[in-house]
């Protein structure tokens, strides 16, 4: 089983859902970065569940450093970071009856039998607390470096945000939302959709979107190690992630290509940015599989949490027969929210395993 993703740097992600802890290794970073707990409570902080729009589960998010840190700087040794499991319910989760929508089934034809199907185990989204974690301290390198990564919910059952704006002045206000949607009627009809669907047993899905500024342009490879195969690659290892698209991603369908080109000019602000910009951004920044120095763009799928309150068709693939489901236990409504965090933090990852590549290893500490 492959764990680890990544290039001048690697992650590695370990722990189950009802086990112990979860964690994840950061290595390759340059030593000299500032890691500050701050910054990781506060990003796991954003991820943590809370009212009625989320689960009952309520975890603490308790974290310890393991290594590759002194005195608040990474050493250049592997970052690793576990996060303590404490408010399990092991008791909810039958096995041999398969969750619909989940990864019990396909677990138990991998591992034979041998899988921990507690709370979906290895493939639960109680991983990517790790993975906040461990990511949160390369969101303020880059920031550092004059890079920004902000995620907001674009849509949730049929409710649309508004769309970025002034993405610095949004980029502050989401880094303190709860529920990260930049108009608030529009936060406040989600946060209805999801109650709703909570008091019914289901659950609904929604679209995050991600922006990442200050990009240099030229990162990238052609091909198998395009901006777009990186970042996708990424976050279709967040549990419920369906879909990414980049820039106006399926839209492009429906142009033109003189729709679809964004035009180049001379940019006539360089101050250290890219010496040519485009007029739109169609193409979310990125063009051959490498940045063009725009922002980029990218919106990610996030599935109906497919744990449920009431019965669903299944069967136990224990005995070998249909069965029911009962459904109950503690699940979340919708999970597109706590999702925002991992969004961030592996887009955070992935830029800087790019920016390594291209400057080397130092160039983070250099902030």
């Amino acid at each position: 089983m492959k764990n680890t993703f990544g290039n001048a740097l690697t992650l590695t992600i370990f722990g189950e859902s009802h086990g112990p802890v979860v964690g994840a290794t950061v290595d390759g970073l340059a030593p000299g970065i500032g890691i500050r707990e701050d910054a990781i409570r506060s990003a796991l902080a954003l991820r943590r569940p809370s009212g009625s729009i989320s689960t009952a589960r309520r975890e603490q998010d308790e974290f310890e450093i393991l290594s590759g840190v002194f005195e608040g700087r990474s050493t250049g040794t592997p970052f690793t970071v576990i996060v303590r499991n404490a408010d399990t319910k092991s008791a909810d989760y039958l096995r041999g009856i398969a969750r619909p929508g989940h990864a019990d089934l396909t677990a138990h034809y991998k591992y034979h039998g041998f899988e921990d199907y507690r709370g979906g185990g290895h493939f639960s989204g109680r991983l990517t607390a790790a993975l906040t974690a461990v990511c949160a301290p390369l969101s303020e390198a880059l920031r550092k470096r004059g890079i920004r990564v902000g995620t907001h919910i674009s849509s949730l059952a049929g409710i649309y945000d508004r769309p970025f704006g002034d993405t610095e002045a949004d980029f502050e206000t989401l880094s303190s939302l709860p529920f990260p949607v930049l108009d608030p009627d529009a936060a406040e009809a989600m946060k209805a959709k999801i109650r709703e669907a909570a008091e019914a047993g289901d659950s609904v899905g929604g679209v995050l979107e991600t922006v990442v500024t200050g990009v240099p342009a030229g990162l990238g490879e052609p091909f198998f190690d395009s901006v777009e195969s990186e970042l996708a690659h990424a976050m279709f290892s967040i549990p419920a992630v369906k879909g990414v698209e980049f820039g106006a991603g399926f839209g492009f369908a429906d142009m033109k290509g003189s729709e679809a080109n964004d035009p180049i000019r001379v940019n006539p602000q360089q101050n250290g940015g890219p010496p040519f910009i485009t007029s739109s951004n169609k193409n979310g920044g990125i063009n051959g599989g490498i940045t063009n120095g725009m922002p980029i763009l990218m919106r990610i799928a996030v599935k109906p949490t497919p744990s449920l309150g009431i019965p669903q068709e299944s069967v136990d693939f224990l005995a070998g027969k249909n069965a029911e489901h009962p459904g109950g236990g503690r699940h979340d409504p919708a999970i597109v929210h706590r999702a925002r965090s991992a969004v961030n933090g592996l887009t955070a990852f992935v830029i800087a395993d790019l920016l390594t590549l291209r400057f080397g290893t130092d160039w983070l500490a250099e902030g």
